[in-house]
């Protein structure tokens, strides 16, 4: 039964560090390899959703490294393998013989099986390892085009503000340590000594708001943009910024073991919902609007999994996961035929390719809630448990339900407008268009559209109470029929205000357009509150280690060097020179002692006799 799951982790990852290491030299059949082998992903994870296997293995002195499919990974690995799966299949048409596929292929593979680990991680070593595989490979899909500079740039800002965030983490690990929680096993976070269960649940948090782009971390998303699409639609919708909703969601009794984490995670999750939902409405690119609309669907699950709504945030992640990775292709298919994504230009673009423009439809009309599609359900569900929570909760969140309405509605109506005159002139604004789809673009996102349409009878009586059952959510509140019919009615209002708006500007001030568009300024901020005070004390202390410590050193150095001199000297004018006087003054004493030794007989006599007399002398003298 363990073998299972290793294949599950195995499988994605060794195939996908092959296919990067081939890089360009099998181009022609990466796209086949790297799609058998999402299948193959796909069919083992069905098979461990329903076998639920589990392993171990030893990691660090009292610690191991444990995997086990629950009922709630048996959700999230079912979900990451099939929209991998839908993915890899729809980027076989959109990347050309010209391009690494190996590396693309090879990395999205990896990519996949980081997040696999990471939902299927018992202890925290593991799954912070999973965590750094899954932010370094995304670093590099977002930055696939890094010959062009603002998307390297763009794939640094997302590296480095999830990668701060990531720190959570290791502060978490730690004080899990302190805190008695040696064995860093996932379920016994929760029972952590006080002040440091306090100090694991803020880690854990941050961390994970981080991840899954809520505020004040939002910023990074618009940046992502800038990747391949099919990099969007993996990312965006079942993977990066789903690992942080997971997280809260797994780890929901540490976040209600401190009384304040809850609260803190659900009301973060409703203003990012609101506020991120305004930033999708004010966009004009397409791409821009998705990822907006991105950060405020997360912000449902954060709420979610903040209220105690298990199986509720689990609904809305994998309704989410379906319904935005077919927009993102939508978007994808669109920039691909006709290079561009500014919403004014894709007028019509519905009715010049019609699958394309239907499944876009069916998925904006998801997004926006509209009954009896599946997000409508999966917020209902959500906004039960926050009404259970806070009535405040509940109107913050039905107000950013609306919200979604609008941005939904408003993204169709530009691509199902009549075909302008001079529909050309706004084209190939991004990259040369080919003006048509590719044959195999059609299979994933239909699929997707059709998954995302009809995943609204999990919140059916039936399959709710089972999928309670299967995340261990019994007694969660389920929406009573009013609140049903409320938010019905506040979605459709919504949804016709905004498309008999159409696109006359919004009556508001330019400032504050520009400053939604802007994406609230978020990145602006970062810089004038982390970035520039970070690069001050960095020039602050190379100053500091230029004219002090290296001062100090060079100081000691010259002054060693000086005090050598001063010793070379002593030692050639004192100590040297006194050696070489007694030398001197031995050579003479030498000389004149060997001036007696002539060898003459009688000369030795004399001398003999000169001192005796003078050894007599001294006698009578000292007497």
């Amino acid at each position: 039964m363990s073998a299972m799951i290793w294949l599950l982790i195995a499988l994605p990852l060794g195939a996908g560090t092959v296919l990067g290491l081939t890089g360009s030299r099998c181009n022609r059949l990466v796209p086949a390899l790297g799609v058998t082998v999402a299948v193959a992903t796909f069919g083992v994870a069905v098979a461990a959703a329903l076998a639920r296997p589990h392993a171990s293995a030893p990691l660090f002195a009292g610690m191991r490294a444990g995997l086990a499919v629950d009922g709630l990974s048996a959700v999230m690995v079912v979900t990451v393998a099939a929209v991998t799966t839908a993915v890899l299949a729809f980027a076989a048409g959109e990347f050309g013989r010209d391009e690494n596929r190996g590396r693309f292929f090879g990395l999205m593979l990896v990519f996949a099986g980081s997040m696999l680990v990471t939902v299927t991680a018992t202890t925290l070593p593991l799954l912070l390892m999973a965590w750094e595989v899954m932010g370094a490979t995304s670093w590099a899909l977002i930055g696939y085009w890094w010959h062009q500079p603002e998307r390297a740039r763009a794939a640094d800002v997302a590296f480095l503000t999830t990668r701060t965030a990531d720190l959570g983490l290791y502060l978490a690990a730690g004080a899990a340590m302190a805190g008695g929680a040696g064995s860093l096993r996932l379920g016994a976070l929760p029972d952590a000594a006080s002040p440091w269960l306090h100090v694991i649940t803020a880690g854990v948090v941050v961390a994970a708001l981080g991840k899954s782009a809520q505020l004040p971390f939002s910023f990074w998303l618009s940046r992502a943009m800038q990747g391949p699409s099919s990099v969007s639609a993996l990312l965006h919708s079942a993977t990066m910024v789903a690992a942080g909703a997971y997280l809260l969601l797994r780890l929901h009794p540490l976040s209600a073991a401190t009384g304040w984490g809850g609260p803190l995670v659900a009301w973060t999750g409703a203003v990012t919902a609101l506020a991120l939902g305004v930033v999708a409405v004010a966009q004009r690119d397409l791409k821009q609007l998705l990822a907006a609309s991105t950060s405020a669907q997360i912000g449902f699950m954060v709420l979610a999994a903040g209220s105690g709504g298990i199986a509720a945030g689990t609904t809305q992640l994998v309704a989410h996961a379906a319904t935005k990775s077919a927009l993102f292709l939508a978007a994808g298919a669109w920039l691909t035929a006709l290079g561009t994504k500014q919403l004014p230009a894709l007028r019509g673009a519905a009715r010049t390719h019609p699958l394309v423009g239907t499944a876009f439809a069916v998925g904006a009309l998801t997004l926006a809630g509209l009954p009896p599609l599946s997000l409508w359900a999966a917020k209902d569900e959500v906004l039960a448990t926050a009404r259970a929570e806070s009535t405040a909760l509940y109107a913050v969140g039905l107000a950013a339900a609306a919200v979604a309405a609008v941005y939904s509605v408003k993204a169709l109506w530009y691509v199902t407008r009549p075909l302008p005159d001079d529909r050309e002139a706004g084209y190939d604004t991004e990259r040369h268009g080919t003006r048509r789809t590719a044959r195999t673009m059609s299979a994933p996102l239909l699929a997707l559209t059709l998954v995302a349409a009809v995943l609204g009878v999990l919140a059916l009586p039936g399959p709710a109470s089972w999928l309670k059952q299967l995340v261990g959510a019994v007694g969660e509140p389920s929406p009573k029929p009013w609140e049903l019919v409320l938010s019905a009615g506040v979605a459709f209002a919504a949804a016709g205000l905004a498309w008999w708006w159409g696109s006359r500007p919004a009556p508001v001030p330019r400032p504050v357009v520009r400053w939604t568009r802007g994406w609230l300024c978020l990145e602006r901020a970062a810089h004038a509150v982390v970035v520039r005070p970070v690069l001050g004390l960095a020039r602050a202390l190379a100053v500091f280690d230029d004219r002090v410590v290296d001062g100090a050193v060079r100081q000691a150095a010259r002054g060693g060097l000086a005090t050598a001199r001063l010793a070379g000297r002593l030692d050639d004018g004192g100590i040297d020179a006194a050696v070489g006087t007694v030398a001197a003054g031995t050579r003479s004493l030498g000389r004149w002692a060997r001036r007696p030794q002539t060898g003459l007989l009688h000369q030795y006599y004399a001398q003999a006799a000169v001192g005796f007399a003078v050894l007599i002398l001294i006698v009578l003298l000292v007497r």
